[in-house]
């Protein structure tokens, strides 16, 4: 394959904007990090190798990263394209469900998350008046009991990708792949590529523009949230737990253990906070200290929390919009991840459903040697676990972020009644592990 040159790295603009959470892709700047994971990881350069690949990976998040290291563990040449100068994370902590921790045990990499992640017990949530618990979710109470891990997404970068550059994944940086032709792959500088891969596979994030021309219309969702890292506060809080608060449906305040940093044994937490992203203005003229104030107000607890938070720019707003598309697969083309279905993250399933795109794609790859066959294996065997969550996650997020009365009330005291009736605990352990429609029993590995 014939390299074009590298575009001129872009100068970052000084406004601040919204954020793709889960894809990390910034609509404008590059969103700062903040406290520990602010520092660089020891990270190897990517290889770059004269030998052809078979297979364009687009995008250097979990998603690309864990399909390329399937792929290349089959035997097949692969290289991944990362718009960054440098294969980087962007985003805070999430949780790594029953399911991704699934995929991760194929690829033998569960050891090296729970080295350096939380084990999550339980998610609680309570009202923030009346301290009346709303949401008290338990993964023992799965018929196949598992925890979950919180990890950040810095230290699942460094597991996935230094795995990926000891199998032999090759990497191109510094290009911003925008469409892919019959396994052409065009760059943002209008540049095609010369020779064709055998197959393309975009996990560019919910923002891909591959997607976006497939034709299904992306629904921006008009709550986001502002999310920061700081070191793990300590006790009140229960480091096996991912704890809420609630004011309404407008408000809701959450602290995620996220386990630590590689070479670095510190505790962290993420702290994210529920706004509409058309008041990022409103809360940035503000001024800091009169919003945490109204923080503590609204859960005292949070005292270490605010402390370690002495700057705007520490807090990054991440937006989120939902689109889910009929066939991810084109000719020599399949979509990953969020590029292929985006939403709310209620339900903190959007790593783990990239994780398992890839497991399905790569296991279709294995059976099949007709490529069209193996894209309508992959579409197929993810079609309805993707449709039930996708409409789960649009259910259920007007309960937490909304404006009005009403939902809040149906949610504090109806569903919190209905989640004490029998079979309810188990119903909604594994509605969030992930395991309704369970993916796990029709994969290999």
């Amino acid at each position: 394959m014939t390299k074009a040159p590298a575009p001129k790295p872009r100068k970052p603009r000084s406004k601040p904007a919204a954020v793709e959470a889960d894809a990390g892709i910034p609509k404008t700047r590059r969103p700062r990090a903040s406290g520990k994971a602010a520092e660089t990881l020891d990270i190897p350069p990517p290889p770059r190798r004269a030998r052809p690949a078979d297979i364009a990976v687009i995008g250097a998040g979990p998603t690309g990263l864990a399909v390329a290291l399937m792929l290349v563990r089959q035997g097949r040449r692969v290289m991944v394209h990362e718009r960054f100068a440098t294969p980087r994370p962007i985003g805070a902590g999430f949780l790594l469900q029953p399911t991704g921790l699934h995929v991760l045990d194929g690829l033998g990499l569960t050891p090296q998350v729970e080295a350096v992640g939380q084990r999550i017990d339980h998610i609680f949530g309570r009202e923030a008046r009346r301290g009346r618990v709303v949401l008290d979710i338990r993964y023992s109470d799965l018929k196949r009991p598992r925890q979950a891990i919180g990890i950040h997404r810095a230290a699942m970068f460094d597991i996935l990708y230094r795995a990926c550059v000891e199998a032999g994944v090759d990497f191109e940086t510094d290009r911003e792949i925008v469409a892919a032709d019959a396994g052409h792959l065009i760059d943002s500088g209008g540049r095609r590529s010369a020779a064709p891969f055998n197959l393309v596979i975009d996990a560019s994030g919910a923002r891909s523009a591959i997607a976006a021309g497939m034709g299904e219309a992306r629904r921006d969702l008009a709550w986001g949230a502002l999310w920061t890292t700081v070191p793990w506060p300590g006790a009140p809080f229960d480091p096996t737990a991912l704890e809420q608060v609630y004011l309404g449906a407008s408000r809701m305040l959450g602290v995620l253990p996220c386990g630590s940093l590689p070479g670095d044994p510190a505790p962290l937490a993420t702290f994210f906070w529920s706004l509409k992203t058309e008041i990022w203005a409103d809360w940035h003229a503000l001024g800091l200290d009169v919003w945490k104030e109204h923080c503590l107000r609204l859960w005292p607890e949070l005292t270490p929390v605010m402390d370690a938070i002495t700057d705007r720019e520490q807090m990054t707003l991440a937006s989120y919009g939902h689109q889910t598309l009929a066939r991810p697969v084109g000719d020599r083309l399949a979509i990953l991840g969020d590029a292929a279905h985006s939403t709310s993250p209620q339900l903190g399933q959007g790593v783990n459903m990239g994780l398992l795109d890839a497991r399905a794609l790569a296991d279709a790859l294995k059976r099949r040697r007709d490529l069209p066959t193996a894209l309508n294996d992959y579409a197929r065997a993810r079609r309805w676990h993707v449709r039930l969550y996708q409409a789960l996650s649009l259910g259920f997020t007007p309960f937490y972020q909304a404006d009005g009365r009403l939902l809040p009330w149906v949610r504090d005291h109806v569903l919190g009644k209905v989640a004490r009736l029998p079979l309810a605990p188990r119903l909604l352990a594994a509605t969030v592990a992930g395991v309704l429609l369970d993916p796990r029993s029709s994969e290999g590995g």
